[in-house]
This record gives structure tokens, sequence and C-alpha cells, in this order.
């Protein structure tokens, strides 16, 4: 009897010592509450318990130390990290959103850990009924033969075919509007559109064309857009440019062209951007090609015509087929109108650009390969590869997904396939649009309207 009342005594002790316990506790949730944050990056209120009480001192001296990590070292640790996960990270507090999301830690990302990444491959389908789908792409052999999708990058409302990308931003034409697409970050800023001084007249044709670009000098992604109007076969061209820096409270602003400026249309193929420079080909008229560049730091144009050697039959726009690439490092057209019936492709390298100085180069593809190149299928040039092979792709697939890939230094042409595409693409007609992103990394950048 004795044992028993000394149980129950100690027993009602040790409940009363609880509810003390809970009391203060609770009693100091409105001067400091504790709270857990769950693997999503949601805050949950914690349920409070004694046996639980080691474990809230242990999460204390964990933020303790966390706290005593120099910014250096956890910049570091951070940076090494998947970009899904810093993007999930930005959740914990307003200090490391802001953190994250920083300039400086950006560019630290892009100069350092990112250039050891993959480079990324983005593919755009889109179906005479509208219907569009962004699909990222991974190498799945040592010598790059094959890419497998393996990740779907759409989303409600993104519409349009990317036109091109700089340092993990792509960049979208919907409904004339340009728009920039953070794949990972999800995130999708339209911007305002431009009012332009030129209208197109009666049997006038209006084209616009967005081009994104990275300032390095003060630090400044930036668009340059190209509104053009011409009549039939490219004449009566006029042709302004506008600039957007994106930033917080952003604006078109109108450039102003240098005395020796030409009016000219983007061509609707190649495209090229090279780091702080964006260049791309164009029409002056019907007979007369170019390439044009556009500095993002100067805001300069600057227009180079690409020479017809003497003897040679100049093409016209309808016939040619060339696109921009990088040779050597330098710009360069590849143009393989005569790729499928002579197996031969003029390649015109732009020596010095100051001097507008241009060399040719003529290669002949294998006869053996020939059969590669079909007549019924128009290829498209969508720049290069890490190890210099240009990328020809198909404008319109019709069953199976795939690219060549012509090595200009063998004069080799290989097929590399593209699967993991999803069956309904399968058997019609569809658009089929390829970025390949040599140094390209994933932005963690969020972009500010």
């Amino acid at each position: 009897m004795k044992r028993r009342r000394r149980d129950l005594k100690q027993a009602a002790e040790s409940e009363q010592e609880e509810r003390q316990s809970i009391a203060h506790v609770v009693s100091l949730r409105d001067s400091d509450q504790l709270q857990i944050m769950d693997v999503k990056g949601c805050y949950n209120s914690l349920a409070l318990f004694p046996a639980q009480f080691p474990i809230i001192r242990e999460r204390r001296k964990r933020r303790k130390y966390m706290c005593e990590i120099p910014s250096d070292l956890l910049m570091e640790i951070v940076m090494r990290l998947p970009a899904k996960s810093m993007v999930r990270f930005k959740c914990i507090s307003k200090q490391w959103s802001s953190f994250i999301s920083c300039r400086y830690f950006c560019n630290r990302l892009f100069t350092t850990v990112t250039r050891q990444q993959q480079p990324q491959v983005y593919m755009c389908l889109v179906d005479q009924g509208g219907q569009r789908v962004l699909l990222s792409l991974s190498s799945t052999s040592p010598d790059n033969t094959c890419y497998v999708v393996d990740q779907d990058l759409s989303i409600t409302g993104m519409g349009g075919v990317f036109l091109n990308a700089v340092r993990g931003l792509l960049c979208f034409s919907v409904r004339k509007k340009a728009c920039i697409y953070n794949p990972t970050t999800r995130q999708l800023l339209t911007l305002p559109a431009i009012k332009s001084d030129i209208i197109a007249q009666q049997g006038e044709r209006k084209d616009i064309r967005y081009y994104i670009g990275h300032d390095p000098v003060n630090d400044q992604y930036k668009l340059v857009c190209t509104i053009v109007t011409s009549s039939a076969f490219f004449k009566n061209v006029k042709s302004e440019h506008w600039v957007f820096v994106l930033e917080a409270g952003g604006s078109w602003r109108k450039v102003v062209p240098l005395e020796n400026y030409h009016p000219h249309a983007p061509a609707t193929v190649g495209q090229f951007i090279n780091g702080s420079v964006v260049h791309y080909m164009a029409w002056l008229d019907m007979e007369t090609c170019a390439v044009v560049s556009f500095d993002m730091t100067s805001e300069e144009l600057t227009t180079i015509l690409v020479p017809q050697e003497a003897g040679d039959v100049a093409l016209p726009a309808a016939r040619m087929k060339a696109g921009l690439i990088e040779y050597d490092g330098i710009i360069a057209v590849f143009d393989h109108t005569h790729l499928k019936e002579k197996c031969l492709v003029d390649l015109w390298v732009l020596k010095d650009a100051g001097k507008k100085e241009w060399s040719k180069k003529r290669l002949f593809l294998k006869p053996c390969q020939k059969h590669l190149v079909h007549d019924d299928i128009e290829l498209i040039v969508k720049g290069t590869t890490q190890d210099g092979k240009v990328i020809l792709a198909p404008m319109k697939m019709h069953s199976q997904f795939y690219i060549l890939c012509y090595d200009m230094v063998s004069n080799d042409l290989r097929k590399v396939k593209i699967k993991g595409v999803l069956d309904i693409w399968f058997g019609k007609e569809c658009y089929f649009d390829l970025k390949y992103s040599k140094d390209e990394s994933e932005a963690v950048i969020y972009l500010e309207t």
C-alpha cells in the first residue's frame, strides 16, 4: 500500500511539473515562438511536448552554429547545390532569399561552378493546332550520339517559340510581345508592347524580332527588338531598334542608329549570341545579305555585308539557306544551300570585324553520307556544339525526332537521335525548334516586374 501511494504521489508530481513546463514554454510564444520548416519550405507551428525539449535544444544549438559560418564559406557551399535546391532554400528566410537572388551570388555561380555543368539543350515543339511544349534534353552517351528528354518545362500561358537564350534565361515572342522565361524558377515575365514609329502600309508585312543578351560592364540583362516593315521581295525595307533593361521600372528605349546604318530585315533562320554582342543575319534587299551585330554595352549597331566571290551568282533570299555559327571563336556564315544536290558547304569566316574582311572556305560532304539529307526536309542551322560541330535541325518533324551534327574538320555528318518525346507528337506534322547553349547555366535569378 505504501509503495502504491508513493507511486501515485510521484505520478502526480510529475504531471504537475509537466503542466508547469508546458505553461512556461507557452508563455514564451509571443517573445520567442518556435517554428520548424518542412522540406518544401513552408512554415508549420511546432507542437510542444516535454519529450521534444531535447530536440528543440539541439535545433537551437544547430542554428547557433549555422549563424557562425562565414558568409564566403556559406556561399561556396550553396553554389555547389543543384539550382532547384537553391530556389527552394529561398523560402527559408528573407535573408536567404536576398542572398541567393543577389547579383553578386548569381555572377559567382555562373563564372565558377556552372562552368563545369553540361551544356543546356532545349527543344520546342508546336503543332498546327497550336499545342506547344518546351522540353529539356540531356546526353546519354559520351560521344553525344543520343539525347533523352529529362524534363517538361512547359507552363500555362507560355506560348510562342523561344528565339534565344543567355545565362539560363529564355526569350520568347508571344503575340508580338517579348517574354522572358526562367526554366529553373518557372517564372514568366511578359514585357510591355512597343509603340513603334513605323506602320505597315497596305501590302506590306510587319515583323518583330527579340534578342536577349548580357551587358558585363553594367551587369545588366538587356533585350534588343528589331521591327521591320517591307513589301514583297524585301522592297521598301524600313527598320527600327529598341532596347529594354531587365530591371524594376524598365521601359523600351529607341536606339539611334549610326550614320552608316542600313535598314534591314532579320533572316528567318540563323541568330547567334556571343558574350555581350548579339549577332543575326539579315537582308538589306532581295540580293544583299549581311551580318548585323548589336553591342549590349554601347548599344551600337554594326552592319557587315556578306561578300559574293567573283564569278559566283548571288543567291536571292528565297533560295539561300544559311545560318550563323562560331568558328574558332569568331563569327562565320554556314551556307548549306548546295548540301543536298552537290554535297558542299560554303563557310564565310569574319576574319576582321573592324575592317569587315571575310575569308571563304569550301567543305565537301562524304558521298556515303548523302542519304542523311533528304530532299523533302528543310534543315536550319542551330549553332554549334561544345566541340565545334554544326547543328542542323529539321524545321518540321513528322515521325522520329533527331538532329544532324556536321564536323567541319573531318567533313563527317552524324545523325543524333532524340528519345523520350511523348507519343502524341508522333505521326503528326509539328514545327521543331532547338537551342543548344554551350556555356549556359541554370539561372536562379528572380525576374523583377
